[in-house]
């Protein structure tokens, strides 16, 4: 960050109409703005002669519409010829099909409107206007029966918390207060590491919305408040008056230090609304902004190289496999957004068996990966690399913390406590099924591991989703028992008796706890790992040492989800309209309650064709078990090797 410059400096004007160092125009007083108001379309709207009252009629740009059963259905825009249902058109006369349409009639002439319809459609707008009145009787009555079931949907949306089309993280902050978890607690994310001391009242240059030039132009402008990359900001001018605060992504294109217009060329024009407030916007530029904070000159090349991936499209990788947890596949990456990759299975021929992870995922390995640890993979029956496919260089993948197993190590039948990857809301009692190289195990879950082993899954030794025997009491999770034990309350200490087995020694697992920064009630947004493609508005609920209880908003806590502090699953507000990926926005009421009565069928389907019975938790019977065809497997740990909690006891009972 640098301070911005002192402006006394430049306080010569050798010609009245040059812009000055901050890109300001000298003589803004005579860059006049058209002020005057254009007529209203209501004002200017034709009268319609009138019909007889007993026949309820629509009337649109000289067409008349009418159903059967005598209400009112359809309407066409009149300046964008878009027919849609009446009610949820603007204006009283329900003329168009929204504000800016409205505007744009009343700022245009008739030969205009209807020059820009044929442009846009190729077509004069009276026959698309009379596309209604052209169907027979059976298609209106289809119309008028999905415009009933629209008016339910719209009155389902109204009573909803956040509309999933008009999310908007700044109006979900803004009227609930909540804090959104800074960029510097995602290392993996873009300017993670480079971040900086950027805050409240750093001042940058940003697009003036409030003018009527018609050219581009810039003003200065203050971060009132941060959001992960969104910044609420607030030209500079307008003091305690909130009236046009904004919210933009800090790593914008159109976000620049102090300076830029300058350096650029772009002008600086102070917003409309405020243009008479002073007769120097030079003067008061210079002593509001002397001794301020900008960003770095190379904000925006930071954001760009910070925005680079390795990894690329046709590299083969080595991921586990979803119908069998405890091997792994060959996959290639089909697509690279933001760092997550699109990986489909080599053997898919319609490339739609695909697997979403981070290119940090510790599901993902090198070829060869499986085979130099003795993990199970499965072989391709392609015997050739398809033309194009190469490996991917092992270097770019996570590299795990080296481990000495010479001395006291895991071993084989030891007890832990692990989150469950079938059901992630969950802390399980485990076994360590077999030890692999470089620190690897297999492990089981106590009471519903499959005869064949087939859902064993991986972690490493230091992996912060596998814990020593007492964590959960010690940090009060409610650990869950074994299926069908029921001595309860559970008792680590009776369960190793009657089991015959020991606890793995706390002295192997990593207690490591960074200093993450992350607090409760912070808002992310976070892969929904049972479902990996989706990244949702999520709330870091609860915090053990390094471990966060993540909640999605809307949903219920039965399908919350431990995850490590480190994990490449975790972003900061508005990582998503930064890469251009999809954000699922809260669940509404109606929309919880379709889906999940859909999804809890769907788990119970693959709980039956899989296992044929259900693990209890202690919320509900578990029933998130494998799917041969289209389950996906998935974990919460980080690819960051640094784990553990600083508090690993158990309790001695005698």
């Amino acid at each position: 960050m640098e301070n911005t410059k002192d402006l006394t400096e430049h306080s010569s004007r050798p010609e009245r109409k040059r812009r000055d160092s901050f890109g300001m125009f000298d003589g803004y007083d005579s860059c006049s703005e058209d002020t005057s108001s254009s007529s209203s379309s209501e004002e200017s709207e034709e009268e319609v002669a009138p019909l007889p009252s007993n026949l309820p009629i629509i009337k649109n740009n000289g067409q008349v519409y009418t159903y059967p059963d005598g209400k009112s259905g359809m309407a066409t825009c009149e300046m964008c010829g878009m027919v849609g249902v009446r009610d949820a058109f603007y204006s009283k006369t329900k003329r168009f099909c929204s504000v800016s349409c409205s505007r744009s009639y009343s700022s245009n002439s008739k030969k205009a409107s209807i020059l820009a319809r044929l442009q846009v459609t190729g077509k004069p707008p009276t026959k698309k206007a009379k596309v209604l009145q052209k169907q027979p009787l059976v298609a209106k009555l289809a119309a008028y029966a999905q415009y009933q079931a629209t008016l339910q949907n719209q009155a389902k949306t109204k009573a909803a918390a956040v509309s999933m089309e008009g999310f908007s993280w700044g109006n979900y902050i803004n009227s609930n207060s909540f804090i959104a978890a800074p960029v510097t607690c995602f290392k993996h994310a873009p300017m993670g590491t480079c971040w900086g001391d950027i805050s409240e009242n750093v001042r940058i240059e940003v697009p003036n919305t409030d003018c009527s030039l018609p050219t581009k132009v810039f003003w200065i402008a203050g971060i009132v408040k941060l959001a992960g990359y969104n910044a609420l900001l607030r030209y500079e001018g307008f003091e305690n008056d909130s009236g046009l605060d904004f919210w933009c992504n800090i790593c914008g294109s159109d976000i620049h230090p102090v300076g830029w217009c300058a350096a650029s060329g772009k002008p600086l024009v102070p917003p409309r609304t405020i243009q008479h407030k002073y007769t120097n916007w030079k003067a008061f530029l210079v002593k509001r902004l002397t001794g301020a904070k900008t960003l770095p000159p190379d904000f925006s090349q930071k954001v760009s190289e910070s925005m680079q991936y390795p990894f690329k499209t046709c590299m083969r990788v080595e991921v586990v496999d979803k119908r069998h947890l405890c091997r792994t596949r060959v996959a290639v990456v089909e697509s690279v957004i933001g760092g997550r990759l699109r990986l489909v299975y080599e053997e898919s021929e319609d490339r739609t068996d695909d697997f979403w992870c981070h290119m940090h995922s510790p599901l993902i390995h090198h070829i060869g990966w499986s085979r130099s640890i003795g993990h199970r993979f499965k072989r391709s029956d392609i015997t050739k690399k398809q033309d194009g496919h190469f490996d991917t260089p092992p270097h770019l993948f996570a590299k795990v913390k080296e481990v000495d197993q010479s001395g006291e190590w895991f071993k084989e039948g030891m007890k832990l406590e692990a989150i469950d990857p079938l059901n992630l809301s969950t802390i399980c009692v485990a076994t360590i099924r077999k030890v692999l190289a470089d620190g690897f195990l297999m492990i089981g879950i106590d009471g519903s591991e499959a005869a064949d082993g087939s859902d064993w899954f991986c972690y490493h030794a230091t992996s912060p989703s596998i814990f020593p025997v007492g964590f959960c009491e010690i940090n009060m999770i409610e650990l869950t028992p074994p299926r069908g034990y029921t001595k309860l309350p559970f008792k680590w200490f009776d369960y190793l008796r009657e089991t015959g087995s020991i606890a793995a020694p706390v002295k192997l697992f990593n207690k490591d706890v960074p200093n993450h920064g992350f607090r409760v009630g912070m808002k992310l947004e976070a892969v929904d790992l049972m479902e990996p493609r989706l990244i949702c508005v999520a709330t870091v609920t609860r915090i053990i040492h390094r471990l966060l209880r993540i909640h999605f908003d809307g949903w219920e806590e039965e399908y919350d989800q431990w995850v490590d502090c480190e994990s490449p699953d975790l972003y900061p507000v508005g990582w998503c309209q930064l890469t251009g990926y999809q954000l699922q926005p809260p669940a509404s009421q109606s929309s919880r309650e379709s889906q999940s009565g859909s999804s809890k069928q769907k788990k119970k389907a693959k709980s039956q064709q899989y296992k044929g019975h259900k693990k209890m938790t202690t919320l509900q019977l578990k029933e998130e078990l494998l799917d041969g065809e289209d389950y996906n497997f998935l974990q919460g740990a980080s690819d960051q090797e640094s784990n553990g909690s600083a508090n690993f006891y158990i309790k001695q009972e005698p």
